[in-house]
């Protein structure tokens, strides 16, 4: 993933391993809660990420097109080691996101299984960080929370 330092509604590509652009994030401007559309390549809408900030603590909410929640994110506790924010998944296993989220560089686990890892070390490129998805899990979703992520831990909030 490749960060923006400034764009005009938060538009940026996710793109896989070789370089091939996979997800579009497509930030909706002058809303009065930010939204983001994550789309495929084709520019179907897969999930819309919702900002909710009439909480205690800030969420963030993952919807379908139709706009049914399909996982809400919350930040759960930071501490001067450590960040931590759960993930409430609709039908499903709830995830755990804990490390140092400011540098990108934190796991996602479930049931204490590491299902995600996400990294800047991995690259030399300024403002890119890696996300790694364990076989088997719903990618998009995973990828998804790290934008949500992304936009939570931004200075620019």
């Amino acid at each position: 993933m490749r960060q923006k330092l400034v764009s005009i509604g938060d538009d940026y590509w996710i793109e896989d391993g070789d370089g091939r652009r996979a997800y579009k994030v497509d930030g909706k401007a002058l809303r009065v809660r930010e939204t983001l559309n994550f789309d495929d390549p084709s520019g179907n809408t897969l999930l819309r990420i919702q900002e909710r900030m009439l909480r205690i603590r800030d969420t963030m909410e993952i919807e379908d097109p139709g706009g049914r929640t399909v996982a809400r994110v919350k930040q759960a506790m930071i501490t001067p080691l450590r960040d931590r924010m759960t993930v409430e998944v609709e039908g499903g296993p709830d995830l755990k996101v804990q490390g140092n989220l400011l540098e990108h560089e934190y796991k996602v686990e479930v049931d204490g299984d590491t299902v995600a890892e996400v990294s800047k070390r991995w690259f030399r490129v300024a403002d890119t960080y890696g996300v790694e998805i364990q076989p088997g899990q719903n990618d998009v979703l995973l990828l998804a929370v790290t934008t949500v992520i992304d936009q939570m831990t931004s200075p620019d909030r």
